[in-house]
Formats: C-alpha cells, sequence, structure tokens
C-alpha cells in the first residue's frame, strides 16, 4: 500500500508540475529546448556505431489534416506546400512561407538513434499534432557504395527519398520500429547523396529513424553527414 500511495503522489505532483509548465507557455513563449537534440554545430558528424542517422535539418511542422492511410499520406505530401519542396536544399535559418505565414529551417543533432520529432515542435512551441514534417541531410561518401538499402521507421506514415527518387515508405498509426521499411538495393555515388524525408503526426509522440545498410545488410558507418554550403 505504501507503494501505490508513493506512485500516486508522484503521479499527482508530476501532473500538477505539468499543468503549471503548461499554463505559462502562452504562443510565443519560449520553451525549454529539446532535451534530446541539440545544435548542428560542426561542418560535419558521423553516423552512430549502430549506422543510425544523427544529423537532419527539419522545417518547423506544417499543419496538415493528417490522415494517415497511404493514399492520405500521399495526397498530403503531394500537395505544394513551398517552392521546390522536393530539391530544396535549406540551410539552419533559412525560411519558407507556406500558407501566409513564415517558417524556418533548423538543424540539429540527436542524442539517440531517433530523432525525436516531438521534442522539436514542443520547444519551438509549434504543434505536434496534424502535422507534416520535412527533413533532409547530406550523406558524403568517400566511394561509390553499391546494394545498400535505406532502413527506416517512423511514427506515424513517413516516405523517403535519396537523390531524388523515392525509395520506401510506411502509413498508418504506427510506432517506430527499427528497420521497419527497407528500400531495394540502391547505389550511393561517391560524394554527395541527398536523403529527404516527409513525416505526418496524426496525435501523440512522433519521431522517426534512417540507417542505410550494406551489401550484407549490416550498418553503413564509412561516410559523413554534413549541412549545406
Amino acid at each position: 500500500m505504501k507503494t501505490t500511495r508513493n506512485l500516486l503522489l508522484s503521479a499527482l505532483v508530476f501532473l500538477a508540475g505539468s499543468a503549471v509548465f503548461d499554463a505559462s507557455a502562452a504562443p510565443g513563449d519560449a520553451r525549454p529546448p529539446a532535451e534530446t537534440l541539440k545544435p548542428a554545430t560542426t561542418a560535419e558528424t558521423s553516423p552512430a556505431a549502430d549506422g543510425f542517422i544523427p544529423r537532419w535539418v527539419i522545417l518547423e511542422p506544417i499543419p496538415v489534416s493528417a490522415q494517415i492511410t497511404e493514399s492520405a499520406s500521399r495526397a498530403t505530401i503531394s500537395s505544394n506546400y513551398f517552392p521546390d519542396q522536393l530539391t530544396i536544399m535549406p540551410h539552419d535559418g533559412d525560411k519558407v512561407t507556406v500558407a501566409g505565414k513564415e517558417m524556418t529551417w533548423h538543424a540539429l543533432d540527436t542524442i539517440h538513434y531517433n530523432f525525436n520529432l516531438y521534442h522539436y515542435a514542443y520547444a519551438l512551441n509549434r504543434p505536434t499534432s496534424d502535422v507534416l514534417f520535412w527533413a533532409v541531410t547530406i550523406v558524403n561518401c568517400p566511394e561509390e557504395e553499391k546494394d545498400v538499402r535505406l532502413a527506416i521507421g517512423s511514427n506515424a506514415s513517413s516516405i523517403w527519398w535519396v537523390n531524388g527518387q523515392e525509395v520506401t515508405s510506411v502509413y498508418g498509426d504506427r510506432q517506430t520500429v527499427i528497420d521497419d521499411g527497407v528500400s531495394k538495393r540502391l547505389t550511393l555515388h561517391k560524394g554527395q547523396n541527398i536523403l529527404r524525408c516527409a513525416v505526418i503526426n496524426s496525435g501523440g509522440a512522433t519521431d522517426f529513424c534512417a540507417r542505410f545498410l550494406d551489401s550484407h545488410d549490416q550498418p553503413l558507418k564509412n561516410y559523413k553527414l554534413s549541412l549545406p554550403k
């Protein structure tokens, strides 16, 4: 009984603290930094030990009617929100205008295998539900890499492109699972390769993860990740 009372007390304290925090976080107010993310300040970084990609340039979330079936997700992503949305190479701090509202790109590194979009949006005091996220990163390979596969997971729907070609996707109200969606074999060029994704969240937590698998289905790590110059 003592343990139960302690758990209930802890829960009440947490809820009370959350209520106070939320009440003070009116639109436009600053919020604490995203606890799992940090600014991308170096010219290059490496994939994690297990191959996951930590560096992304991500646009602030776009409010959408977030239906996440395959047909609805594709309809959402095919809408034209800003110029060159499938080819743009954004820099940290670049801005685009979506439906009359200015939105900013942010260059960030995640400290975990996954990029927590909920933390990202919440820290910016932006909506976390019924939203669309666009993300881009640059993969720099010292040599051509043949027969690799892109392996991703997302909460919820997402579509992924490598060098302008759609390579994999997942749909529906799902949790992020490592290697949930895996592309067919592809080739990464020597030098710069562009990895791009769009993630749609209808509600609750939202995040994604991505890595390349080599020809033996082992994590590919012999490359660097950089920001657009």
